[in-house]
């Protein structure tokens, strides 16, 4: 699906908990709620566009409105979905574009909100970005292979996302991908994607790493020769 994609000022949107949706990422989504069905049969009737945005579970407990999201989302492009005999829906979303929801339009049937396309900054140097995208792929693969020593901790895909990575050039497509991929803390996946300086971007997501790699080993020496069902009688 090549053409030249126009971000509209109004899309409608999925407000999801634990969710930081990043351009470039692919994101499947199983659809099943009444409003999302018919959001999505609008959508596939018109441009394929709608954001996803997380749920601010800051905001949960304060007056307002419900399911509030966080301010900034992505808007992402219906590349592929198959409808089920039951009315549900598969689909895969790829994101396009950051945007920072301005407006919350309206709630009926599904909920519509305005958005302002937001533009990253590179913060730094070609040199100086590539030199932290290859130092955040090193620190990727080690995390892996610490991880891959102990089977409770081992997240499925992860070896093959992070060898598909390598093939990623450009540091932020590499730094999104990665962080809506393999970085297992939801408040963090929101700041990186807040976050519009490239370098500061890869530079946050090296810091985590870097303080789990640390742990990771500590675990290891702590644990010694014993199993993980073990390790208590250490």
């Amino acid at each position: 699906m090549d053409m030249e994609i126009t971000l509209p000022d109004e899309v409608p949107v999925m407000t999801l908990p634990h969710t930081a949706f990043f351009p470039q990422a692919l994101m499947p989504l199983h659809i099943f709620e009444p409003r999302y069905r018919e959001m999505l049969r609008d959508v596939l009737s018109s441009n394929r566009l709608f954001a996803v945005a997380g749920l601010n579970l800051e905001r949960m407990s304060i007056a307002g409105p419900v399911e509030p999201p966080h301010r900034v989302a992505t808007v992402g492009i219906v590349r592929a979905c198959q409808k089920n005999d039951n009315g549900t829906s598969n689909l895969l979303l790829q994101g396009l574009c950051r945007v920072e929801i301005t407006r919350i339009l309206s709630d009926d049937p599904y909920r519509r909100i305005q958005v302002r396309a937001l533009t990253s900054q590179a913060g730094a140097t070609e040199s100086e970005n590539q030199t932290l995208r290859r130092e955040l792929s090193r620190l990727l693969n080690l995390k892996q292979k610490l991880v891959a020593k102990g089977s409770q901790d081992e997240v499925p895909g992860e070896g093959e996302m992070a060898a598909f990575l390598k093939t990623v050039e450009d540091p932020e497509a590499f730094v999104d991908i990665a962080a809506f991929s393999l970085c297992e803390d939801p408040g963090l996946r929101q700041r990186l994607l807040e976050t519009l300086d490239v370098h500061r971007r890869l530079e946050l997501f090296s810091d985590r790493l870097r303080r789990e790699i640390e742990l990771l080993k500590l675990r290891r020496k702590l644990q010694g020769p014993l199993s993980e069902d073990q390790i208590s009688n250490n």
